[in-house]
């Protein structure tokens, strides 16, 4: 039997309409709707900001440092905490890469996505042995260092908000004082470490116990700040930088690193005043 052109056209046409219905849940999954009910006054971001490519640079250059760094503090397991970090890095790179974080009006608020598996994670290594084991083995004078990243942080944070992409609470000329962690960073790793051994075990605790309130402080205000749902604060500049790349990383990564890094330092801090 002879087919027409007509005929073959028709039947290509019917094949892509059947690869599309098949392809369509795949689609819709990769795209930003995919996982948000539909709600009332849907607000979403259409592009990312124009940022100076300095500024994406140095904040990629800080949040592999900080990787880095606290790799180095894993000892004998920094290959596998750095195979972790780079695999979450590339993860949420993609993922941010896709416009899901663009849905402000998302119900919860897609950044929670971000955050939850970095909480449940912290919280699987402070309650399981095998947790609690490597976090009483990361090295302190390394976990100290690590905080000096949040002096380049700092100047980021300062630069988007020049650039109208984060609002000025968030900085060190509004209600962000996280630069003293950063600052006072190696000061405090000298007195601690300059000789061999721990010294000022006090010092140190009291430090670590000071800078993670200062973090928890930007923390909340960076969440509460973001265009979603729950968000308090700067309505007329939100915080939107950390809905794209390379500044995702900021709650994704960097954060988590200075968090976890407070949270070993100090479990091993109080155990060692208590034996």
């Amino acid at each position: 039997m002879w087919i027409t052109p007509d005929a073959n056209l028709q039947a290509m046409h019917l094949e892509s309409i059947a690869a599309s219905n098949y392809l369509y849940p795949v689609i819709s999954l990769l795209q930003s709707e995919a996982l948000t009910p539909v709600i009332p006054g849907w607000q979403t971001l259409t592009a990312p900001p124009l940022l100076p490519h300095p500024l994406a640079f140095a904040f990629m250059a800080t949040t592999l440092l900080a990787a880095v760094i606290f790799s180095r503090a894993a000892g004998l397991k920094a290959n596998i905490v750095s195979f972790i970090i780079g695999f979450w890095l590339l993860a949420t790179a993609v993922w941010a890469g896709t416009s899901f974080f663009h849905a402000t009006n998302a119900v919860p608020p897609r950044i929670v996505w971000i955050i939850a598996p970095v909480i449940l994670l912290i919280l699987l290594l402070f309650t399981l042995p095998a947790g609690k084991n490597w976090v009483a083995s990361l090295n302190l004078s390394y976990l100290t260092l690590l905080h000096t990243v949040r002096i380049p942080v700092e100047m980021v944070l300062y630069g988007l908000m020049l650039h109208k992409s984060v609002p000025e609470l968030m900085t060190f000329t509004g209600r962000n004082f996280d630069i003293i962690a950063g600052i006072s960073a190696p000061v405090i790793w000298f007195i601690c470490f300059r000789k061999k051994g721990l010294r000022r075990k006090d010092l140190l605790l009291a430090w670590n116990l000071v800078c993670l309130g200062l973090l928890l402080n930007v923390v909340i205000h960076g969440v509460l700040s973001a265009p979603s749902v729950i968000q308090k604060f700067a309505f007329d500049q939100p915080n939107t930088a950390v809905l794209h790349m390379p500044y995702i990383w900021l709650p994704a990564v960097v954060v988590p690193l200075v968090f976890l890094s407070h949270l070993a330092a100090i479990s091993q801090l109080l155990k060692k005043k208590i034996q």
